[in-house]
């Protein structure tokens, strides 16, 4: 090979490369590149160890059935995956229902619109964003509402991504982050105008627990808005296809075990809540929620190729490859949850808590 091939042929690689790696790499909403991939707060060397950590909780299910073991369980799991989904799939880590004529984004930003909606607060407010991940809801809701919202995640890394995104969305005087758990949150009783989680209680171990935290800290006549995920009424626990589905849903996504839609309204009301709403978001006239997985499946297999080419050369660390294959199993199983409908990310509970009403109560 003369040299003039030579470097034609390696110019063209590392064009490739490139375009691979910045082009296609970054993330919907361009928070995030391939070469940047990493394991949240986790040492590079050690990202491997703490994926076979996730495992090994699935080998002493009981563990995962515990306030104490779970914030390390789902602690390990938000350091693995962040920065994967903040690549592939944007800063909202949620589902929404597509909308014809309307793009991922513009629907991602619209079911949150509607739950700070739902709310009815009014510009000042101080709200709560529980589990808010990296902050892609907080931005939007801030932005649509002009309301002040606080947000709290178990997962450090996360809160530093998402004290850097609202900074550079310019929104970081309306948006706070909090390191905590839900299940125990630095918050005064009564200290907030209204609360939503978004698809983020799934991972409590127990509703019970969070939502009597969610009722101490919000205000007497103030609203609390949810999307649970959870198994419909078409779910049959003796089906072994719904069983293994959903069973991959709780092992991908790092659930101590998913709830019955029956459940919902029932915990909230155990708690204090007088229930106002209850509604599958899922269900027609909304279009399918999946949608966007099936679609990603060509991305995904180009991105699994760069992410294995950037962990050969170093870049990403060890595991990662593990981790971003584990993601695309889940994804099927959720398609499949979705296609059969035992399974839906969006299972709208809207609650009051009375006007004349204790936290303690």
């Amino acid at each position: 090979m003369d040299s003039l091939t030579l470097f034609c042929t390696t110019f063209l690689l590392a064009g490739g490369l490139y375009w691979f790696v910045c082009v296609l790499g970054s993330a919907e909403q361009k928070g995030k590149h391939a070469a940047q991939l990493s394991g949240g707060s986790i040492d590079k060397e050690k990202v491997q160890d703490n994926y076979k950590q996730y495992w090994s909780f699935f080998g002493r299910p009981k563990e995962i059935e515990t306030a104490e073991k779970v914030p390390a369980f789902v602690d390990t799991f938000y350091n693995l995956v962040t920065d994967i989904y903040e690549w592939g799939w944007g800063q909202s880590f949620h589902f929404s229902p597509s909308i014809p004529g309307k793009s991922y984004r513009d629907a991602t930003r619209i079911h949150e619109e509607m739950a700070v909606d739902l709310l009815g607060v009014k510009k000042g407010a101080r709200i709560l964003d529980a589990g808010c991940g990296v902050g892609g809801p907080m931005r939007a809701i801030a932005a649509h509402s002009s309301a002040n919202v606080v947000g709290i995640t178990i997962n450090e890394y996360q809160v530093n991504r998402a004290r850097m995104h609202n900074e550079k969305a310019g929104l970081d005087s309306l948006c706070e982050v909090v390191c905590g758990n839900f299940l125990q949150m630095p918050f005064p009783d009564s200290s907030f105008d209204g609360v939503y989680s978004i698809e983020a209680t799934c991972h409590a171990p127990n509703l019970e627990e969070v939502y009597s935290e969610i009722y101490r800290v919000l205000k007497p006549g103030s609203l609390y808005v949810s999307y649970e995920w959870v198994t419909t009424e078409f779910y049959n626990p003796e089906n072994p296809e719904h069983v293994e589905i959903i069973h991959g849903i709780e092992r991908g996504d790092a659930l101590p075990g998913l709830r019955s839609y029956r459940d919902i309204a029932q915990i909230a009301k155990k708690v204090g809540f007088e229930v106002v709403k209850e509604k599958d978001l899922a269900k027609p006239p909304a279009k399918p929620w999946w949608t966007r997985l099936k679609m990603g499946r060509i991305a995904y297999w180009r991105n699994h190729i760069l992410v294995t080419v950037l962990t050969w050369l170093g870049i990403a660390p060890k595991g990662v490859v593990d981790v971003h294959e584990m993601l695309f199993v889940t994804a099927d199983y959720l398609t499949r949850g979705g296609e059969t409908g035992i399974f839906t990310p969006m299972h709208m509970v809207l609650c009051r808590k009375p006007e004349h009403s204790n936290s303690s109560d």
